[in-house]
């Protein structure tokens, strides 16, 4: 069984920063990117950040770009996410998933693997 196990959630004030951390267990497996969505009470969960390691390219929602950088280990299945001068609209649960088979990183529905969630609280 392939678990994706993400760290980093907090509290923090507006401007303040955040690094989450999601490393994988379990079953190998091998991904074709990774990425960060996340979801706010009454809202849908939505993408934030993503990466395809074969073009070794970082894609991200616009309103994080800027703020926001992804990186990680291909080889790991390891993935973080910096966050920097956070706003309190960003203020979620942050999902880590993996891509196994063909999609689009910006399609929610197409995640084959989650972790369980790591909330984020920015106060004004």
């Amino acid at each position: 069984q392939v678990q994706l196990v993400e760290s980093g959630g907090g509290l923090v004030q507006a401007g303040g920063s955040l690094r989450l951390s999601c490393v994988a267990s379990g079953r190998t497996f091998s991904s074709l990117a990774m990425g960060w969505l996340r979801q706010a009470p009454g809202k849908e969960r939505e993408f934030v950040a993503a990466i395809i390691w074969s073009r070794g390219n970082a894609y991200y929602k616009d309103s994080v770009q800027g703020r926001f950088t992804i990186s990680g280990d291909n080889q790991k299945n390891a993935v973080f996410l910096q966050m920097n001068s956070l706003k309190p609209e960003d203020t979620a649960v942050y999902y880590c998933a993996a891509i196994t088979t063909s999609g689009s990183v910006f399609s929610v529905s197409d995640y084959n693997y989650w972790g369980q969630g790591t909330q984020v609280t920015v106060s004004s």
